[in-house]
């Protein structure tokens, strides 16, 4: 199709509500549509308007052999008229809520031999048939807010399949514009040049045309220092027009700005001493917005987004009732008739749990902790309610126990179980998140915006990692589409572990002594980006790179630089403790970290002509309690004194933070047959002050092999160090344990001394057949997805979630839906597995997700058997009050885990054993176990992975 024509509907005929009847929202759409379709091929298709006689009143266009009508059902007579004429049936989707029908029709109107004809089931509906027509050209709804490129093409070829969409899984779904301190803030008022007050209409257009090119219907302003009617009084007539729901955040009830409680409300903000200012405040902008599309949040809360110290159950019934008659004597109707929510938003929900009797019209927003773990979904006896219920939820932060929003610190596969454990217990009336600036939030907020659009695409765990290659094909096509997939996946992995915002927190989150943990991390974010900045270098166009790095290049390129800046400060630390030389080093990649950090940002801003300049200065590095810095700060660093008298040589052992003297006690951790894959066992001989040294390494057994045996180091290297790694040839070991000695020889100014060191080996063997993972170092570490067994039990089984987690994956009881579970009834996953120690007190250590108990009734909990004991059932989340944290809540988010870790109930023979696991609730999620024989080492993210046979 190589012109287009797009018809929409004509004027308004009913009369009933002027709520409805304004046709902007359409137009404004269908503008945008046309563009859309110049956009992508070069030259604007062209609106033509058909009024209500049949006339057109724009100039039509040369080709008449096609287009494109669109308009709403009962409201559009060229729809209605299609409809009578039995060209366009319209059945499944009449009276539904955004709904709409997508279809080629013949011979429309005379001298039109065909139409698409989007017919929709209300305006919203309409919108959304016109947006989806963008999408499929080939227009992201990122095109303006990241710089997408549309798709070029030099014709357009629509199919004649005809499109049906049913109204949305969720009935409004949208964001929270929120802690929107400095950055967005700072980057509208330079964009629109206004230095105070920069949220008016010129952004929320962007802002409103964005949610509808998602499907999206809802939105909280920003709300820091803003009044969203007041700041332009153009906000409010415009979202209406747009067809976007307004509503207010958690404690800013009846439509009504938190700033708006200081500039428009006489008295305090307290329902028992000044109840009269306070109703007339609320009646204000009921008079102010009633002839505007609103949801209505009811109730109150303390001033400032703080709870009251004055209110209790039966003053808030007091005040929704006062709220409820308010809006039915100005609005003139039900209350029923007008969307309202009330938000049990931390201390809030102590007043339902203490009886509070709400309105059953009023939906139950449901909220998750602040950090992405829903902290109740409606009960069985909840969710008949006219008004449902929904779920607020969070990518951004601003409280205990640290803020968090810089950039993305969202696992896109949490997200979908969290939400979809909410959609399955029927919390399907609103889904709200808190995005913070919007940027750099864009794929976690189009995918929560899909799942609530349309949940049927995402019904099993590898939704997720579907929806990311479909969301990468459109954006930068197929052919990148599995490895961008990939990068989003595996940054959802590495930031889970740890937000970025905690980084400065002491003791350091990853372990330099145990498990080469800072390492092994920092390996994995420089694996992470070199496939991204392939990625990207293989996109072409400037266009196309400009959107990827903002999207996706940008979060992985800082992130890996936060990252490894505060492991170069925790590695820093640990040589200084030593006195390496070698210290001043990492200091200095510290402060190149510290200035790459700024350059990345400088690079943000830059972008697309400083279209985004501010859009990322938010701080980031420094945190010293909950509350942002005010700027970056510099992590302090150590360095050393080469001239001093600490002495030149130094030699430490891996996970040893002190030196290796003349004396004995110099043992390596030892060594067997079963290490994990990748675990090595080394030592590192360095200089400690400025000099040179030669050394060399023996040992008393042929079949222990050292890497770097001899040479030369100096303090002219910057390095000024060698690690040396041990490999064994078990063949030649004898059975059992035994010891090899390495020395370590250094000459200094001719003058020869050595370091001798004790390698303990154990050469142990597992019977013929065994299967498992085999203990090594008193530790069996297992991934939760690598059972051997998972038999299905009365309609119930497992399901692994890909990507979930901090290391590989989850594994969750299924489906989401079933009841509570005992041993007895319940499947089981099987674990073989083989040890040796004979420790008298072995542990289970259970590494899960940060799940909360969402059902007060049913904790969750998990069983365990070994060897066919009787079973243990262990509930690893403690009971709370609504509105109240649990017992190791902090912990818990900070890792974005919780550890369960119990006895396994005497010891075991040595030879094989099998553990049994039984998940009693569906939203226990467990990602690792591991048996603790006396050998488990602190660490972040546990032991690696164990040898498996």
């Amino acid at each position: 199709m190589r012109v287009l024509r797009a018809y929409r509907e004509s004027p308004e005929r009913s009369n009933n509500s002027t709520r409805y009847s304004r046709l902007a929202p359409i137009k404004a759409s269908g503008s945008k549509a046309a563009q859309d379709f110049g956009r992508v091929l070069g030259a604007n298709g062209t609106v033509q308007v058909i009024n209500a006689t049949g006339v057109r009143e724009a100039v039509p266009v040369t080709d008449k052999r096609a287009a494109i009508i669109t308009g709403t059902i009962g409201h559009s007579l060229l729809i209605d008229s299609l409809i009578q004429r039995n060209k366009l049936d319209v059945s499944e989707i009449k009276g539904k809520w955004e709904s709409y029908i997508s279809q080629m029709v013949k011979n429309p109107l005379d001298g039109l031999n065909w139409a698409l004809v989007i017919a929709g089931s209300d305006k919203r509906g309409t919108i959304y048939g016109l947006y989806d027509v963008s999408e499929q050209l080939g227009v992201s709804p990122w095109y303006w807010w990241a710089d997408v490129p549309p798709k070029p093409k030099t014709s357009v070829w629509l199919g004649t399949d005809t499109k049906i969409q049913g109204p949305p899984s969720i009935k409004y779904r949208g964001i929270f514009i929120n802690d929107e301190a400095p950055a967005i803030t700072d980057w509208a008022k330079k964009t629109y040049g206004f230095s105070n007050d920069p949220f008016r209409s010129e952004f929320y257009a962007r802002v409103f045309e964005l949610l509808l090119r998602l499907r999206a219907n809802y939105l909280w302003p920003a709300m820091w220092s803003s009044e969203f009617y007041k700041d332009d009084e153009l906000n409010g007539p415009l979202a209406d027009e747009f067809g976007i729901v307004m509503g207010t955040s958690h404690h800013e009830p009846m439509a009504r700005a938190g700033e708006e409680q200081k500039s428009e409300m006489e008295g305090v903000w307290d329902w028992g001493e000044n109840q009269e200012n306070i109703t007339e405040f609320f009646r204000g902008s009921i008079v102010r917005a009633k002839s505007w599309e609103t949801s209505w949040t009811m109730g109150m809360r303390g001033s400032g987004d703080a709870a009251s110290p004055t209110l209790t159950a039966d003053a808030l019934e007091e005040i929704i009732e006062v709220q409820q008659g308010l809006l039915q004597d100005d609005l003139g109707d039900s209350p029923s008739a007008f969307p309202q929510v009330w938000v049990l938003y931390k201390e809030v929900g102590k007043y339902y749990q203490a009886g509070m009797k709400v309105p059953d019209n009023i939906t139950l927003l449901w909220t998750d902790d602040n950090w992405g773990n829903l902290l109740r979904t409606p009960l069985a006896n909840e969710t008949d309610r006219t008004g449902g219920a929904g779920v607020y939820y969070h990518f951004d932060y601003v409280g205990s126990v640290r803020s968090y929003k810089w950039i993305s610190t969202i696992q896109l596969v949490k997200t979908w179980e969290q939400m979809h454990l909410a959609y399955e217990h029927e919390a399907r009336d609103l889904w709200i998140v808190n995005v913070g600036d919007i940027k750099p939030m864009e794929v976690p907020i189009t995918h929560f915006l899909d799942m609530a659009y349309d949940m049927s695409k995402f019904t099993s765990p590898q939704s997720t990692g579907q929806w990311l290659r479909n969301w990468a094909a459109k954006e930068f096509g197929r052919a990148h589409a599995n490895e961008i997939a990939h990068l989003l996946t595996e940054y959802g992995k590495l930031i889970t572990r740890r937000k970025y915002e905690l980084l400065s927190e002491v003791p350091y989150a990853y372990s330099i002594a145990n498990y080469d943990e800072v390492e092994r991390v920092s390996t994995e974010w420089a694996n992470l980006l070199a496939r991204a900045e392939s990625v990207h270098r293989k996109l072409g166009d400037a266009a196309t790179l400009n959107a990827f790095f903002q999207m996706i290049l940008y979060q992985i390129l800082a992130g890996k630089t936060v990252v490894d800046l505060y492991n170069t400060v925790a590695l820093n630390g640990w040589y200084a403790a030593q006195h390496r030389l070698s210290t001043n080093t990492l200091a200095a990649k510290a402060h190149e970290l510290y200035e790459l950090d700024a350059n990345i940002t400088r690079r943000y801003h830059a972008l697309n002509g400083g279209k985004w300049d501010r859009m990322a200065s938010q701080s980031h590095i420094g945190y010293t309690n909950w509350q942002q810095p005010a700027a970056n700060i510099m992590p302090n660093v150590s360095s050393v004194d080469g001239d001093d008298a600490a002495g030149l040589v130094g030699v430490a052992i891996r996970g040893q933070g002190g030196l290796v003297s003349n004396s004995s006690g110099n043992i390596l951790m030892s060594m067997d047959p079963y290490m994990p894959p990748g675990e090595v066992r080394y030592f590192e001989i360095f200089a400690r002050s400025n000099g040179e040294f030669s050394y060399r390494v023996e040992t008393n057994k042929t079949y222990v092999k050292v890497s770097d045996r001899a040479g030369t180091i100096s303090s002219l290297d910057n390095q000024a160090e060698v690690r040396c790694l041990m490999a064994v040839d078990w063949r030649k070991v004898p059975i059992g344990v035994s010891n090899v000695e390495i020395v370590v020889f250094y000459t200094v100014s001719g003058i020869e001394d050595s370091h001798t060191l004790v390698l303990p080996l154990n050469k142990t063997r597992i019977k013929a057949g065994s299967k498992g993972h085999v203990e090594s170092n008193g530790v069996i570490s297992i991934e939760a997805e690598h059972y051997t067994r998972a038999e299905p039990k009365n309609n119930i089984s497992y399901i692994t979630i890909p990507g979930y987690g901090r290391t590989l994956s989850g594994v969750k009881l299924w489906p989401a839906t079933a009841s509570s579970q005992t041993p007895d009834i319940a499947p089981s996953l099987r674990y073989p597995f083989y040890s040796f120690s004979q420790t008298e007190t072995p542990k289970l250590i259970v590494y899960l997700g940060s799940t909360l108990n969402h059902d007060p009734s049913r904790p969750l909990r998990y069983a365990f058997s070994i060897h066919g004991r009787e079973p243990k059932i262990v509930q690893p989340v403690p009971d709370t009050s609504m509105g109240s944290e649990p017992v190791g809540w902090g912990a818990t988010v900070r890792r974005d885990g919780w550890i369960s870790t119990v006895d396994v109930g005497g010891r075991l023979d040595e030879g094989e054993h099998e553990l049994t696991v039984w998940l009693l609730e569906p939203g226990i999620i467990v990602q690792k176990l591991a048996l603790d024989f006396g050998g488990v080492r602190a660490s972040a993210l546990g032991p690696p992975e164990s040898f498996r046979v």
